[in-house]
């Protein structure tokens, strides 16, 4: 059975999948399409209700119509989680694999190195950041990324440390295989599915801490769109008008639920014996 018939076949797996395609499909729509130019603010139009003067979801204090800015908020969100998942992806593996090839002076120095960097939380790097450079896309990114593949290098680790001392990878270095070569052929291809399943917790927190961030007011700066900051505008008006809390509020929740719901997923696919088992 292939990796992909055995995510459909997964509960969480095609649940995620629907949750994650649906923020995909949403990004991909603001690109060409939204009901409304979501920054542009209609005073007169403001508090209106759902399904009505044209608008779906309705519009906020400035007239906003919130569907637009729900679209593109998800426009946002996922560019921030993807940039940062790949910049985790390189930090995690770079530190990993030096701990692990290098000579063990410098192995244990990466891993100190690691274990000092895991102790600063996301959100506190991040705000260091944007005190310093001000807030931006990349500030979120940098430190969500960064903060993140420090993590995932302690997984990484000790993953790629169980598999270079297995009797096969033993045998290929003793027939003269290189290094890198071994790398290749056989740490990647067996520590993947492990990495496949952190990345989707990145991706999860990315879109949480992008949420978190814009919400404190560290985040991407207006006129940008972000779920964050829809949630901080409306916080004050949550008892007047719920249903403009409770949109974007969804809009995290289902994002980081399909995340993690398709990493269960992928994790299952991906596991040779799983697939076996499920096959006999």
């Amino acid at each position: 059975m292939t990796v992909s018939r055995a995510l459909l076949k997964s509960r969480s797996g095609s649940a995620g999948l629907v949750l994650v395609g649906l923020l995909v499909l949403s990004a991909l729509v603001s690109l060409v399409w939204t009901p409304y130019d979501p920054t542009l603010a209609r005073p007169r139009d403001g508090w209106l209700l759902p399904f009505s003067g044209g608008h779906v979801l309705g519009t906020d204090r400035l007239g906003r119509d919130e569907l637009s800015q729900l679209l593109a908020g998800a426009r946002g969100t996922l560019l921030t989680a993807l940039l940062a998942a790949a910049i985790a992806a390189v930090v995690g593996l770079a530190l990993a694999l030096a701990a692990v090839l290098v000579p063990r002076w410098i192995g244990a120095a990466v891993v100190q190195l690691t274990d000092v960097l895991i102790a600063f939380p996301v959100l506190l790097i991040a705000m260091i950041l944007t005190a310093v450079y001000g807030g931006s896309t990349w500030t979120v990114v940098t430190a969500v990324g960064v903060g993140a593949g420090v993590n995932l290098a302690r997984v990484a680790r000790a993953e790629a440390g169980r598999v270079l001392n297995t009797d096969y990878v033993l045998a290929a270095l003793a027939a003269g295989s290189g290094t890198w070569r071994t790398v290749r052929k056989h740490l990647l291809p067996n520590i993947a599915p492990t990495l496949v399943v952190q990345l989707s917790l990145v991706l999860s927190v990315t879109v949480l801490a992008e949420a978190a961030l814009s919400f404190l007011g560290f985040g991407v700066p207006a006129p940008a769109v972000s779920w964050g900051r829809m949630l901080h505008e409306q916080q004050q008006y949550i008892a007047a008008r719920p249903l403009l809390v409770i949109w974007p509020g969804l809009a995290v929740a289902a994002s980081v639920l399909g995340f993690n719901l398709l990493g269960d997923g992928l994790r299952e696919a991906a596991d040779a014996r799983l697939r076996v088992r499920e096959a006999s």
